[in-house]
């Protein structure tokens, strides 16, 4: 008989991608303008081989003075992670909530440590509340009449 133990490990963590442009520099450095920053976030998680997901988490952080790109940094963190013998429910919540959880704190340190490295006061991006993240895009899912997503993954 087969071993039915829930199992959930992480088997690597790792960057996947990393960008920086500074594409107005230097002239745009000599501004003295407060730039306006703006940050997106997006997750995926993908199905890499039975029962081992990827999953990433990406920042996009565009900052501008005026209408001009002072910087523009991307960065994707990623997760391999093993999951078997968990209902479907509940892995969609651990490929959803938990495994994002596990992997953010890497891309806040990695963002931060870019945008210093580049010479500009580091960007600390927010604690994200993924399990509520999640619970919206199912509501949605469910107004929508097309159930509770299976993994929730956005475009790369």
């Amino acid at each position: 008989m087969a071993d039915e133990t829930p199992v959930f490990q992480i088997q690597r963590m790792y960057l996947k991608d990393l960008s920086l442009e500074q594409p107005n520099s230097p002239q745009i450095l000599l501004e003295q303008s407060q730039p306006q920053v703006d940050i997106n976030l997006t997750m995926g998680a993908e199905t890499v081989a039975d029962g081992v997901y990827e999953v990433t988490v990406a920042a996009t952080v565009t900052t501008k003075v005026q209408d001009k790109v002072l910087f523009l940094v991307e960065a994707k963190q990623a997760g391999i992670f093993e999951i078997r013998n968990v209902p479907d429910e509940q892995r969609q919540g651990i490929l959803s909530i938990v495994c994002p959880q596990m992997i953010y704190p890497y891309l806040r340190a990695i963002v931060s440590d870019v945008c210093t490295r580049a010479g500009f006061p580091p960007i600390l991006l927010t604690e994200v509340n993924f399990q509520a993240m999640f619970e919206a895009q199912q509501k949605q899912a469910a107004a929508q009449g097309n159930g509770a997503p299976s993994i929730i993954t956005t475009a790369n």
